[in-house]
C-alpha cells in the first residue's frame, strides 16, 4: 500500500512540474505576443507626474521645490514648458519617477 501511494505522489510531482513548465512556456509566449503586436508606450512625463501626484496625494504647492515657483509648475503641468535637466532630477529624487520617463518629450513636444 506504502509503495501505491509514493507513485501516485512522484506521479502528481512530475504532472504539476510539467504543467508549470506549460504555464512558464506559454506566459512567455503570450508576454512575447503582446510586446510585438500590443505595444505599450511609455507614459507622457506630465501624466507620469499627474500620477504620482494622485498616488502620493500631493497638490500643485508641494512640486515647488522639484519644479520651482507656482507659475513654473503651472506651465509644466499644462504643457506650456518643458521640463529641465535640474527639474528631471528633482522629479526623480522627489517623487520616484523614472528619469527615462521624465526625459521623454511631451505630448505638447510630438505636435510641435
Amino acid at each position: 500500500m506504502q509503495h501505491s501511494t509514493r507513485s501516485v505522489t512522484c506521479g502528481v510531482r512530475r504532472a504539476v512540474r510539467r504543467t508549470a513548465t506549460g504555464l512558464d512556456v506559454l506566459t512567455t509566449l503570450i508576454n512575447a505576443y503582446e510586446a510585438k503586436h500590443h505595444p505599450i508606450d511609455p507614459p507622457d512625463p506630465v501624466e507620469a507626474i499627474r500620477f504620482r501626484m494622485e498616488q502620493q496625494g500631493l497638490m500643485r504647492k508641494d512640486l515647488e521645490p522639484m519644479i520651482g515657483p507656482r507659475n513654473r509648475v503651472a506651465d509644466v503641468l499644462n504643457r506650456k514648458r518643458g521640463l529641465s535637466i535640474d527639474m528631471i532630477r528633482q522629479l526623480h529624487d522627489g517623487l520616484g519617477t523614472s528619469a527615462e520617463v521624465l526625459i521623454r518629450p511631451s505630448r505638447r513636444d510630438k505636435i510641435a
